[in-house]
């Protein structure tokens, strides 16, 4: 059963492909709750959790989760998108998580379809969800942006960081990377050593840093902490670029 909680073309915002023109699909679901990430206050409620509540708490946002019952309907989707366009876009797989789908029928020719029509995908995931590459293997074709979550989230180690899913993921793709978000706290206290224990056996993947924040004020909190923390250490700075030229402007 997969939900998809929204889609639109807009560039993508932060890592690898910044400014890169890009349909977005977002899937409603997440294995991570991230209670430290934010406070929203929607419908009457707040709700603690990432910037993209909408596609984590389904109890509130269930009118925005639509069934998808058939791959063809996101091709459809897509085609919509790319009919008057003279390029590819890159297409951006995005949640929530949506690796929980990753050996759903429906999710996964949807990918089968986007890899052999030559689309440059990217799958925006957390790394925690194991899925046998070798047997999916449209999967090799992808681009994983790992943003593995730090203490910074919330989350307890075990939790958020699946050593051994970053190792299949980067083992079995031809590029992918990670992206991390931090905030001046993690940054005082331990940021260096949190990222090096994930990273460290694979010193040919890119690092990305951006900062905290789904509003342009909460990224001036922390934007230049994270520059100067890039510079130090060696990392790439990704500001997220759709944040500041939409602010919170949905499908953005």
């Amino acid at each position: 059963m997969v939900y998809l909680v929204e889609h639109f073309y807009s560039i993508q915002g932060e890592g690898k492909f910044v400014g890169t023109p890009s349909v977005f699909f977002r899937f409603g679901g997440c294995n991570l709750r991230c209670q430290d990430f934010g406070e929203y206050f929607v419908k009457g409620k707040i709700v603690y959790g990432c910037d993209t509540v909408r596609a984590v708490n389904k109890e509130i946002f269930q009118n925005e989760w639509k069934r998808i019952e058939n791959e063809k309907v996101l091709i459809e989707i897509l085609d919509d998108y790319i009919e008057n366009l003279d390029f590819k876009p890159h297409i951006v797989i995005t949640g929530g998580e949506p690796m929980i789908y990753a050996t759903d029928s429906i999710f996964y020719k949807f990918i089968q379809y986007l890899v052999n029509n030559d689309f440059i995908v990217t799958i925006e995931t957390n790394a925690t969800i194991k899925v046998d590459i070798e047997k999916f293997s449209a999967y090799k074709d992808v681009i994983f942006a790992m943003a593995v979550k730090l203490s910074n989230s919330g989350e307890p180690y075990d939790k958020r960081v699946n050593k051994e899913v970053i190792k299949e993921y980067i083992n079995n793709t031809s590029y992918s990377f990670f992206k991390f978000t931090l905030d001046r706290g993690i940054i005082e206290r331990r940021a260096f050593e949190e990222i090096v224990d994930i990273v460290e056996p694979y010193p040919e993947a890119e690092i990305f840093c951006m900062p905290l924040g789904d509003k342009q004020d909460i990224i001036k909190k922390h934007d230049k902490a994270v520059a100067e923390f890039c510079l130090i250490y060696g990392f790439i700075y990704s500001d997220r670029l759709h944040v500041r030229l939409w602010n919170r402007e949905k499908k953005r």
